[in-house]
């Protein structure tokens, strides 16, 4: 028998929404500090420094993470799939325009948007995967497929295997997760390794869903919250909002 992987109503849970909120506030100052850094040209060395690798990290693993677990929670796959993919190529249009050099391809809200169209359409046997199979499996591929985009089986600095050169040839290749020599984007995320992330916050969801139904106002932060509920308008807006206020201090200095 399939185990259900609906939640138990439609409550807008507190959690989801207060950690989504929690992880846009975090991005907004990493990328603020990107626009001081790239185009004012602060000399701020720790942005390049591990400690800031693992602050962005963080970002995007905690929206894929917390995309593939509220994708049960959600109607309207199709429909919110394909506009979160959208909104990923009208990001790669305005930064083809408006910032050649710093172009944007194949950035998250691609992945997303593709993430969702995926699990609409693999909604049915997602469902009949047992979810702590489902769950240890997914983890266990993100583990190892991490650093296919430079060449590698393993997770970081740890090499398994390395993997033949003919698999990155061009652009459709560099969205499936296997980049071209030259490729560049400013904000890359590939289906491999990042559709792993996503099962694995999908199937965490199959495992807690039913204790979150029991609390559904843990985690509440009304502020956190509404910022939560509005992250796609809020991803759109931030990055031109930084933007324009960068050129003023930059006008101003």
């Amino acid at each position: 028998m399939a185990v259900s992987n609906t939640a138990p109503n439609k409550t807008r849970y507190a959690l989801p929404d207060t950690l989504r909120g929690l992880t846009l506030l975090s991005m907004i100052a990493y990328h603020g500090c990107w626009d001081m850094v790239y185009i004012l040209g602060a000399d701020w060395p720790w942005y390049q420094s591990s400690g800031a690798y693992l602050w962005q990290q963080s970002i995007c693993w905690t929206f894929i993470l917390l995309s593939g677990f509220s994708f049960s929670l959600g109607r309207r796959h199709w429909r919110r799939g394909w506009l979160v993919f959208g909104c990923g190529a009208v990001v790669t249009a305005v930064t083809l325009v408006v910032m050649p050099g710093q172009e944007i391809w194949f950035g998250v809200l691609t992945l997303l948007g593709s993430c969702m169209l995926l699990g609409a359409l693999l909604e049915r046997p997602l469902g009949r995967v047992p979810a702590g199979a489902g769950l240890v499996l997914s983890a266990a591929l993100f583990v190892l497929t991490r650093s296919v985009n430079r060449g590698y089986l393993g997770f970081e600095g740890l090499r398994l295997a390395a993997l033949p050169g003919e698999l990155y040839r061009n652009m459709a290749t560099a969205y499936l997760g296997f980049p071209f020599p030259g490729f560049r984007s400013t904000d890359y995320f590939s289906l491999v390794p990042w559709l792993f992330l996503f099962l694995t916050g999908y199937f965490l969801f199959r495992l807690t869903g039913q204790r979150l139904a029991a609390a559904p106002d843990l985690g509440r932060c009304a502020p956190l919250e509404a910022l939560g509920r509005r992250s796609l308008l809020v991803y759109m807006l931030h990055q031109p909002v930084l933007y324009g206020l960068t050129m003023v201090l930059r006008l101003l200095a």
